[in-house]
């Protein structure tokens, strides 16, 4: 793939996800001078600017805070922050260059840490020179091959309220996702953007007003472009749009059910492996589809073409080191994404001391894929944060609902002309007056209520964890959004611990009969499946059979794949492969026969299978 200087990347082979809004919010100043590139998200200009002010005055640096009431705020504030960011990672990594490689020196760290590699090679063949003189020329050497992670973000595109001030609706460039994609764009960062969850044409739109996300020179774009999906169909489908604009897509993020905690967009019973499969074969035509429409948008712009291609990469749900070496040895994936066990390694990520103990005890019955996003879509969550705490305390004493003082999540008219939040008191108790005085059913009311009640103030309360870690700000109560993964550590753990055990040598997993990645996502089908059925059948959601059946046989379809690629696995891991593959094979088998429905309904089902 031809990159800009500045694009070239360090030896490592995974990424570091973004996780909720704060948790990865300064994730980069940690982890990017060692060569590690991560994501933060740009959803929260009000956190962003209080986390400006806090690395300011700890870098000794001018802080002229931006206000609400100051034009175009929440862009100047994301600019801002980036470029904060951007600097101390710079200053950092430059010191760490110019270090002496002695033990215990973060240079010495950086090397340590990488994986098997021509860089590693050549730092361990420095260790035995004898020759002084040529152990200096070796370091110096070295010392021009490191370099940074990259600082990338991410911009969930759905999330593009339009702004009002005093009531009035302003033009929609000063929306959430424009104006933050204007943050970014306008910033001194040469990095990537993930885009998740979905299309957003009049966003997609905006960025071909930006010269730093189309090549020049010769190079690639100053700002590259991640798509995250979940599909093959996805991807074409966003490629294109782009492609017309005269822009690239530089990377193809998958992500499986799993996630790595937060919102998890899950599909219609398509398994991350079977997905993958498809971008293997289909990889060469994906890259000739696009490049057509690439140049001919790129010379309808006057801009000259560059031959570029694309990574593929995968995130969600990894937890071994042989899981990901499978990954990137079967697929081609180019990096693997290691979201949640980073949870508990405090120097990376933003987790405040009680809840960091509440992660390290938690089981797979402390984590739920919860409806407690404004959003509607599943929403990892710790089931005994505070936040969840509190949400219950208030239903308890007849205040259900929180108060709405960030308006993030904004997206409902149906009580009021401006957006509101569907987990804002003031919506809680129109609806629940509404569903009460509504002619449905006492078990259809009670049904409608209880998913309400479930809605959580995810906008304030998952930026709660890093203002109470740094003591910014008390009393406060966050909600932890984690996979169900962190389970299988019980370790608190040191950046060079969790890359240790992402390469292999060493192990941080407490469970020595860990299910597969791929086991767990089709149980997590499974289970999402049984649940739409049964809430079907009451008559609590709609769900038309042939959906149903689509859903069900994506699921077995994945499941004849992965009796096929069990061969591809090591001996041992064969076995339980298989073994787990065929119990979960005879729970879609019990499910479809005693839930579906009656003869007709099981042979339609057999048709379609």
């Amino acid at each position: 793939m031809l990159d800009s200087a500045k694009h070239k990347r360090s030896p490592h082979t995974f990424h570091i996800p973004v996780m909720g809004i704060a948790f990865t919010i300064d994730t980069p100043i940690k982890v990017a001078p060692f060569g590690i590139s991560s994501v933060i998200s740009i959803g929260d200009d009000i956190l962003i600017e209080k986390m400006r002010k806090y690395h300011s005055q700890n870098n000794e640096k001018e802080y002229n805070p931006i206000n609400e009431n100051e034009h175009d705020f929440r862009a100047k504030r994301i600019r801002a922050y980036l470029n904060l960011v951007h600097e101390i990672v710079e200053t950092k990594f430059h010191n760490l260059k110019n270090e002496a490689f002695e033990k215990g020196n973060n240079i010495t760290k950086y090397f340590e840490m990488l994986p098997d590699s021509q860089l590693k090679t050549e730092y361990q063949n420095m260790l035995t020179l004898s020759s002084e003189h040529e152990k200096i020329k070796s370091q110096n050497r070295l010392r021009e091959k490191i370099l940074p992670g990259s600082i990338d973000v991410n911009i969930m595109t759905k999330l593009d309220r339009d702004l009002y001030i005093k009531g009035e609706l302003q033009q929609p460039e000063y929306a959430l996702a424009m104006s933050a994609m204007r943050g970014y764009a306008t910033s001194n960062l040469c990095s990537s953007i993930v885009l998740s969850a979905g299309i957003n044409r009049r966003l997609f739109t905006y960025m071909s007003n930006f010269d730093d996300f189309y090549p020049a020179n010769n190079t690639a774009p100053k700002k590259q472009i991640i798509l995250k999906v979940s599909d093959y169909r996805s991807a074409l489908i966003q490629g294109k749009m782009f492609a017309k604009m005269g822009l690239w897509v530089s990377e193809y993020r998958l992500e499986s059910g799993l996630n790595c905690g937060g919102h998890a967009f899950g599909t219609k019973g398509e398994l991350i492996g079977p997905v993958l499969e498809e971008f293997k074969k289909l990889r060469n035509e994906l890259k000739e589809k696009l490049q057509k429409p690439f140049k001919s948008g790129l010379e309808s712009r006057k801009k000259e073409f560059v031959d570029l291609d694309f990574r593929l990469t995968i995130q969600g749900g990894i937890g071994t080191y042989k899981e990901a070496e499978f990954l990137k040895k079967t697929y081609g994936c180019e990096s693997t994404g290691w979201g949640t066990p980073f949870l508990l390694v405090p120097e990376v990520t933003n987790v405040d001391e009680e809840h960091l103990q509440k992660l390290l005890k938690a089981t797979e019955n402390d984590v739920e894929l919860s409806y407690n996003s404004p959003l509607g879509i599943p929403f990892w969550c710790l089931k005994n944060s505070s936040s969840e705490i509190r949400r219950k305390k208030r239903i308890e004493n007849g205040k259900p609902g929180s108060p709405c003082t960030q308006g993030f999540l904004v997206s409902d008219t149906e009580f009021t002309k401006v957006p509101i939040c569907k987990a804002s008191r003031l919506y809680q108790s129109k609806k629940i007056k509404q569903i009460e005085s509504s002619q449905m059913e006492s078990n259809k009311k009670n049904y409608e209520i209880n998913n309400l009640l479930k809605k959580a103030c995810i906008c304030v309360d998952l930026g709660s964890a890093v203002l109470l870690k740094n003591n910014i700000e008390k009393n406060i109560n966050p909600s932890i959004c984690t996979g169900p993964g962190i389970s299988h550590f019980n370790k608190i753990a040191t950046l060079e611990e969790m890359v240790n055990h992402i390469y292999g040598r060493i192990s941080l997993n407490n469970l020595t009969d860990r299910p597969h990645m791929f086991m767990t996502e089709l149980k997590l089908y499974i289970d999402t499946l049984s649940s739409d059925i049964k809430k079907s059948s009451e008559g609590f959601i709609e769900q038309t059979k042939k959906n149903l059946l689509e859903y069900r046989n994506n699921i077995v379809k994945g499941i004849n794949y992965y009796r096929e690629l069990a061969s591809e696995f090591e001996l041992s891991e064969t076995n339980s492969f298989l073994k787990e593959l065929e119990k979960l094979s005879k729970e879609i088998e019990t499910l479809t026969n005693n839930l579906i429905g009656n003869q007709e309904d099981r042979e339609a089902l057999v048709a379609f299978g």
